[in-house]
């Protein structure tokens, strides 16, 4: 029987409470949250299914060993401490990924450069060669995190971020992150029993996500390949065998998603992904100016996209905005709308509609809200709830 371990599932800011809720529905066990991570135990097949499953992760790490360091030559020290035979040899590629929150250490280009000698030169004592640097395809993905004075060192079983899902070869300009887009719809409240729809649906990552929720698919089936693959106690059998199972669950929704966009290459390159994922038989897409339309669907419909915003609008901010209120005033009564926004003064002020909730969440490093408004009928069009 596997042993458990302590695993760490990176996330984006304000997503923490969904990954450690879509961890516990897996059956993870000791889940905590912290800040853009979530930590948890289970076994190695946990793992793999973790990677396969989660919605809501950037990379699932296993730690592997845990110390405080006084300075640069005590990381490069207590680096070598460790039997580096144990994961890999000299045979494979390796990368190192640093992140530091220290006064003392600043530097996480340094501290990577530190990691990398001390690894290399614990081979070359050893066993007279040393493995290779590979940068963008590594066989071992080693994360070196430090915050204050405590460093911990962890494999990355993810390899490539969990966002690179797989169905996606066509993009627009700035096109929203998969796992930024999952977080979102996750945070809108859908979860399949209502019909869903992007107005401004650019290459169709929100109704890919969407349509993935709605029919219980794991979030990374179509990705090629995962960092643990290259593990020397990598087990394909196993792996197999978790697979196969959650493809078992995947059922079959009978609710509507749709989205449109004003711009034929979008809706094109939204085709072609929604192809490449195998979602045709779910999502309609359709060449229509948001400006111009009305919910097309129904009641019951969760709306939800990512208009322009920040350095992507060239445009009048405020007659953009006004004209966004505009139009869910007039086409989309009783729906529950969601957008998301880095324009706050110029952009939401001009709506002209009651949020009834703001949630701050980051695009990148940019800040932004992902903000409701619940569009009722007749004259009670705004409700403010608490």
């Amino acid at each position: 029987m596997e042993e458990n371990f302590k695993m760490t599932a990176k996330t984006l800011f304000g997503f923490e409470s969904i990954l450690a809720n879509e961890l516990r529905r897996l059956g993870a066990m000791s889940v905590k949250e912290g800040v853009r991570n979530v930590t948890f135990i289970g076994d190695k097949g946990f793992m793999y299914k973790a990677n396969l499953a989660l919605r809501t992760a950037i990379r699932i790490l296993k730690p592997i060993k845990k110390f405080r360091i006084y300075d640069e030559h005590d990381l490069y020290k207590k680096i070598q401490q460790i039997r580096w035979e144990d994961y890999f040899h000299t045979k494979n590629t390796f990368a190192i990924e640093a992140a530091v929150h220290s006064e003392k250490f600043t530097h996480s280009h340094y501290i990577s450069l530190k990691t990398k000698d001390a690894i290399v030169d614990y081979f070359r004592d050893r066993y007279n060669e040393r493995p290779s640097i590979d940068l963008r395809h590594p066989d071992m993905m080693i994360n070196i995190h430090i915050k204050e004075d405590q460093c911990t060192v962890s494999l990355d079983s993810s390899g490539s971020s969990l966002h690179k899902r797989g169905y996606r070869t066509a993009t627009n300009i700035a096109p929203i992150n998969e796992v930024f887009a999952a977080g979102l719809i996750m945070l809108s409240g859908y979860n399949g029993s209502q019909n869903f729809l992007d107005p401004m649906c650019g290459s169709g990552t929100m109704l890919i996500e969407a349509a993935m929720i709605a029919n219980n698919i794991p979030a990374n089936i179509n990705r090629p390949e995962f960092g643990f693959e290259k593990w020397a106690d990598y087990d394909e059998d196993l792996f197999n065998l978790i697979h196969d199972s959650l493809l078992k669950k995947i059922t079959s929704s009978d609710k509507k998603i749709m989205g449109f966009d004003k711009a034929t290459s979008a809706v094109r390159k939204a085709k072609d992904n929604i192809k490449n994922a195998g979602l045709e038989e779910f999502i309609t897409v359709e060449k229509k100016d948001f400006f111009d339309s009305e919910n097309p669907i129904g009641e019951n419909t969760i709306v939800c996209f990512n208009p322009p915003y920040g350095e992507r609008l060239e445009i009048n901010v405020p007659v953009f905005y006004r004209e966004i209120g505009n139009t869910l005033k007039k086409g989309y009564t009783g729906t529950n709308v969601w957008f998301i926004t880095s324009d706050f003064s110029n952009g939401l002020k001009n709506v002209g509609l009651r949020t009834s909730r703001k949630i701050k969440v980051y695009n990148g490093k940019l800040e932004c809200r992902f903000v409701k408004y619940e569009m009722y009928k007749g004259t009670k069009k705004i409700r403010k709830t608490e």
